[in-house]
């Protein structure tokens, strides 16, 4: 019998940091799951104008954590699958499927056995915000992405720029690699969460992984895929430094 693989510390320390923050999630005003139920979208304007019409047609969301996203393309007549590791996360987006009354398909794994998990196809493969700083071989994800992506069918990333995580807390020196660092940036912080600082949480520490611009697009091409559309956003969605301006 082989012995069992041995999780990798990465795995482990960002899962337990999710699986900690997901219930937070799930009850702060941050996500507001209850304006969601209502009808809420959380998708930003220029991802279904990049898309199309999306009705009829299979999407996964890979990294989807409470589901939001993957459901706001439910909505719009998409047949979605979402994949997450964290199972209180997964357990929420199960949850929003229910209660909106719409059909989806929600399974906790890590990205990287999502192909042998999902045992599918999809018309459009999907990830966004906050995804690719958890991954440490772009080449492989790059290559799951196009395995599960029918021919002719499309890739879309959402993500923030990656200038952005090279700053410090306060947003006004360079504290971290733009580029990659084999082995990751271990980060230890006072606790809480983006989607609510004050929260008071145990497992603090994580191990990110930097990647260029060019680390994502060429990882991309070589899989296979085609570049034809990229575009760049002056924005976030949340306070990464204290001097942003919340604006509608």
């Amino acid at each position: 019998m082989a012995e069992p693989v041995e999780e990798p510390e990465y795995l482990r320390l960002n899962r337990a940091w999710w699986d900690e923050r997901a219930p937070i999630h799930a009850e702060g005003d941050f996500y507001d799951l209850d304006g969601f139920v209502a009808g809420h979208d959380t998708l930003l304007a220029f991802e279904p104008e990049a898309l199309g019409d999306v009705a009829g047609l299979d999407l996964v969301h890979l990294q989807c954590h409470m589901g939001m996203d993957t459901l706001s393309w439910a909505r719009r007549g998409a047949r979605v699958t979402g994949l997450d590791f964290s199972e209180p996360a997964i357990a929420t987006a199960r949850s929003l499927a229910e209660r909106i009354g719409v059909e989806a398909r929600f399974e906790v794994a890590d990205v990287y056995d999502a192909v042998e998990v999902l045992g599918a196809t999809y018309d459009i493969t999907y990830q966004s915000l906050g995804s690719l700083n958890w991954h440490p071989d772009m080449g492989r994800w790059a290559r799951i992405l196009y395995t599960l992506t029918r021919p002719g069918g499309r890739y879309c990333l959402l993500e923030g720029h990656p200038m952005g995580w090279v700053l410090d807390d306060a947003g006004e020196k360079v504290e971290y690699p733009y580029f990659f660092v084999p082995g990751g940036q271990r980060i230890s912080d006072e606790g809480g969460t983006y989607a609510d600082m004050s929260a008071e949480t145990v497992n603090n520490d994580t191990i990110e992984f930097s990647h260029t611009l060019s680390d994502v697009i060429q990882a991309l091409i070589d899989a296979g895929f085609v570049l034809e559309r990229f575009a760049e956003h002056p924005f976030t969605v949340f306070e990464m430094w204290p001097w942003l301006e919340e604006r509608p």
